[in-house]
């Protein structure tokens, strides 16, 4: 596929938005048209058209409710909780870096009120977690009844709004008769914005507490609860079915082995000395430094080190060194996993192949440029990553019930 922007990250988010028109999260003519006047690499711009264009929707969609539209609302609502999340995850860097947060609570609004115009409504839930409770989300499909039905947990990354959870396999649970739970993890939306969580890398810690919590519903039959993680999910995933046996099947979109190589990959060895000797001060003011050149690279590292709750890069890339999977740690995995290896995977280029290389339990699903699905999470190919994986969910636990 040709390029349109030069800038990584900007590149990627249009993939991103195109393939969500998949579900109804974007729509073709405003993207491109928002692209249009957007120069390349301009985070300003970024952020102010694309919260002109949701701020429009936003419009739009109270308009439909009040005229009794509800999916003209619902679907207004849903493009402009995207676009507000895009305008969100561009703050960080800009003359407003607070719209960061700010942004995001607009967007959580929009979805909010999307999902009540769900059919079914989506349910909110809070899940008890140390003392406090994750906020998530819970999707039935349409005539369900009570009767106990495959759960799909959808375990985002590091970055991702719980809108692409609904593109992720989300939509594609329901529409098979599925339940799906997705849910806001340390470092992740509302517990990030709201409750300042970062991430930790004793990730069971959170499956396990979301799995008991389901385990109370009566349309959730115990034996088929999946777990499927996404970006870098797909570390925070094995790391928790190596401890909750209670997962029947895993899914991880890629592999991860360790979180902390799409973070030293690029680093001068200078810096990576200075990392591994534990020289903090020495390590923040070269970083400080290095990027006064280059502001654009400020914002994205700013960003990135959002979810571990820390300004200090060295404890950002320590965090993120800390997430990595060993063989001792994968020998306890009793699950199938289906691990996801898409061509020009740039974060964690090889590392789903060696994940699968050491699960004897796992399968490999390759999604290649010809197919129009490279790159990380497949971001132009929703419609095939959803069949491939859900014919695989399907097989297995059959397979398991059998």
């Amino acid at each position: 596929m040709k390029r349109y922007f030069e800038d990584e990250g900007f590149e990627f988010a249009r993939l991103n938005l195109l393939g969500a028109t998949y579900r109804g999260l974007s729509d073709v003519g405003e993207v491109l048209v928002t692209l249009d006047r957007i120069p390349d690499g301009d985070r300003e711009a970024w952020v102010r058209e694309f919260t002109a264009l949701a701020e429009r929707l936003e419009e739009q969609a109270h308009a439909s409710a009040v005229a009794r539209h509800p999916i003209s609302a619902r679907s207004a609502y849903l493009r402009a909780s995207t676009y507000y999340d895009e305008a969100s995850s561009g703050a960080i860097g800009t003359s407003e870096p607070e719209r960061f947060s700010t942004l995001w609570q607009r967007h959580r609004g929009c979805w909010d009120a999307a999902a009540v115009r769900f059919e079914p409504p989506v349910e909110r839930v809070a899940i008890p977690y140390e003392g406090t409770r994750l906020e998530g989300y819970f999707f039935r499909p349409k005539h369900g009844g009570e009767r106990p039905r495959p759960t799909l947990i959808l375990n985002n990354g590091s970055d991702g709004p719980v809108t692409s959870m609904w593109k992720d396999g989300g939509a594609a649970a329901v529409e098979r008769g599925w339940n799906a739970l997705a849910f806001d993890g340390p470092g992740q939306g509302a517990a990030l914005h709201r409750q300042k969580l970062s991430f930790r890398p004793d990730w069971e810690r959170v499956i396990t507490p979301v799995v008991d919590w389901l385990l109370t519903w009566p349309d959730v039959d115990p034996r088929r609860i999946v777990l499927q993680g996404v970006s870098q999910a797909g570390y925070m995933v094995p790391r928790a079915v190596a401890f909750e046996h209670r997962i029947a099947a895993a899914v991880v979109d890629p592999g991860v082995m360790r979180v902390g190589d799409s973070w030293t990959a690029h680093l001068p060895q200078e810096m990576r000395q200075l990392l591994d000797a534990n020289e903090r001060e020495a390590f923040d003011g070269f970083m400080e430094v290095g990027l006064k050149e280059s502001p654009s690279e400020q914002a994205g590292l700013r960003w990135r080190m959002a979810p571990y709750g820390t300004q200090s890069p060295f404890e950002a890339f320590k965090a993120a060194e800390a997430m990595h999977l060993d063989a001792e740690l994968l020998a306890r995995i009793e699950c199938p996993m289906l691990i996801t290896s898409p061509d020009h995977e740039q974060f964690w280029p090889g590392q789903s192949e060696e994940l699968h290389a050491a699960l004897g339990s796992s399968t490999l699903s390759r999604f290649t440029e010809d197919e129009g699905a490279s790159g990380h999470c497949e971001p132009a190919a929703m419609a095939l990553r959803d069949e491939r994986v859900f014919d695989w969910l399907e097989r297995t636990l059959h397979a398991g019930s059998a």
